[in-house]
């Protein structure tokens, strides 16, 4: 049975939760690549997201042959701005991000290396992926249901409601996790998990 981080990790890939909520994030390991610009208008997003994914399948088809197989997860990204207000009133062009996908624990940076070289050779992509590291710990959590535009209320219920009811402040970059394709779901019943690391 292959590996998949959606059922391994279903709390925080499977939440039900449509109000905000404290969960406990593991360490995990991504393929990330950096980016700055509104995602739904930058070429270098979207170059950037395709490059993951060219990764990804890459380095799961080399696992399947050794019997390491696994599912490839969904698209994830860090957010942030040199102003916090950017994300309140969705000025995206000036946004920073991180797109990630999650890898297995077994995944080294022998494998990501021999990607690179496969994905150069194969599809022509020549991009700066690479294998990262993350640790969130604690976290505040929530499935937003809706459009991407519609999560300016949600961030701001966090942020002046549920974090100084718990007495915590942000300790992080803000998270999302994509579970559904904008390219065939309508923007009202995509699914986005929001989270936000807090101290």
């Amino acid at each position: 049975m292959p590996y998949d981080v959606k059922k391994d990790l279903k709390q925080l890939y499977a939440p039900k939760n449509t109000g905000w909520t404290l969960v406990d994030v593991p360490e995990q390991q991504f393929l990330a690549i950096d980016g700055r610009g509104n995602p739904n208008t930058a070429e270098s997003y979207k170059k950037a997201v395709e490059a993951l994914y060219a990764f990804a399948y890459t380095i799961k088809m080399t696992a399947k042959q050794r019997d390491e197989d696994f599912v490839v997860g969904p698209l994830e990204g860090l957010w942030w701005a040199d102003d916090y207000a950017a994300f309140t009133v969705r000025a995206k062009d000036s946004w920073r991000w991180t797109m990630l996908v999650t890898m297995p624990p077994w995944i080294g940076e022998d494998a990501v290396e021999a990607a690179r070289e496969a994905v150069r050779r194969k599809k022509k992509i020549d991009a700066p992926v690479r294998l990262e590291k993350l640790h969130e710990g604690r976290c505040a959590q929530v499935l937003h249901v809706g459009s991407y535009d519609d999560e300016g209320p949600v961030l701001a219920r966090l942020h002046d409601d549920f974090l100084a009811e718990q007495g915590l402040k942000p300790a992080g970059l803000h998270h999302e996790v994509y579970l559904g394709d904008p390219r065939r779901v309508e923007p009202a019943k995509l699914r986005t998990v929001l989270r936000q690391p807090v101290g």
